[in-house]
């Protein structure tokens, strides 16, 4: 097990951001150390331009679903959270970095096919990642923002529970991807102030994981499984100057 603390101190103008993490084991030690890397340089450029950066506070829910089982629809829900750091490249134009934590997974209490003797539910998979999501914006009259990028996902625990009982898919059973790319399309509607919702759609760009079905008539198929995830936030932004609207009767 390791643990990330998360840090966000707010001054007058200046916001810190601060991770730090405990020794984990060794299956994660490695990883771990590259983004304590990363994320200890961002601090210290968020400290040297505190007047340029925003800072933002994420949180919210998944819907999730994971294409190539043998369940469907977005089912699983789960959660999402997430610090932020933006930089204005021009007047409406942004770039993010985030580091969060989020949900995945997928769910189906009862078959599509009942089996006599078998517990229910008849699916959960609960996928755990530590989110480091990079993207790129662009607002529309500090109304709605428009984002799209990456984030980088490493699996960090699951549970899946098939027929009512535990599997042996765990993070050490090397059955699921430790690492999940996915593409991101991200819309944020400002609601009050500094105060936005945010809808984010999510899909991996690789497998996370290979499985063979095999059905009762003796028929099997192997099918590639991707995260499908819809996820919906408030996200509050710190250190942000909002400007009047123009006065088109003027």
């Amino acid at each position: 097990m390791f643990i990330w603390e998360m840090v966000i101190c707010y001054n007058h103008k200046n916001i810190s951001l601060i991770l730090q993490y405990n020794q984990p084991d060794s299956v994660f030690r490695l990883m771990n150390r590259l983004l304590f890397l990363l994320f200890f340089s961002i601090f210290f450029i968020f400290e040297a331009n505190s007047q340029r950066f925003l800072g933002a506070l994420a949180f919210g829910g998944n819907l999730t679903q994971v294409d190539g089982d043998e369940v469907f629809g977005y089912k699983k829900i789960g959660f999402n959270a997430g610090a932020a750091a933006f930089l204005p490249i021009k007047e409406i134009f942004f770039v993010s970095l985030e580091v969060g934590f989020t949900q995945k997974g997928a769910y189906q209490k009862y078959p599509r096919v009942s089996v006599i003797g078998q517990g229910l539910p008849y699916y959960d998979l609960r996928l755990n990642y530590l989110e480091v999501p990079l993207l790129f914006h662009i607002e529309d009259k500090q109304f709605a923002m428009l984002g799209t990028g990456f984030s980088f996902n490493r699996l960090v625990g699951l549970r899946e529970i098939e027929w009512g009982k535990e599997t042996a898919s765990g993070t050490s059973a090397n059955i699921y991807s430790m690492n999940d790319i996915n593409w991101i399309v991200d819309i944020r509607l400002r609601m009050y102030k500094s105060l936005r919702l945010n809808f984010r759609f999510a899909y991996s760009l690789d497998k996370i994981r290979t499985r063979t079905f095999t059905y009762q008539d003796g028929s099997s198929e192997t099918r590639n499984q991707f995260n499908n995830i819809l996820t919906l936030r408030l996200v509050y932004t710190f250190n942000e100057t909002i400007r009047p609207r123009p006065d088109n009767g003027s």
